[in-house]
């Protein structure tokens, strides 16, 4: 899950927790901004982690290759 999606679903699920007053029969909309912002929080770390930690070193050792070449020298003029 991208960093985008989870900080959307933290965000969504803060708005339902702590904005929302309505109430609906059958479902606790508490509940759900919990789980919600869990699950962004999840996502965020897992995020965070690939890309600090599993991903491949872009800026690791890299080998020089030195190439020599005698100066240049302009085309002879017959």
């Amino acid at each position: 899950m991208p960093l985008g999606t989870s900080i959307f679903l933290i965000a969504v699920g803060a708005i339902l927790r702590y904005a929302v007053t309505a109430t609906v029969s059958g479902i606790n909309i508490t509940t759900v901004g919990l789980i919600l912002i869990i699950v962004g929080v999840i996502g965020l770390v897992l995020s965070l982690m690939y890309m600090f930690i599993w991903s491949p070193r872009r800026g690791g050792v890299t080998r020089d290759r030195i190439v020599e070449r005698d100066p240049y020298e302009p085309p002879a003029r017959y």
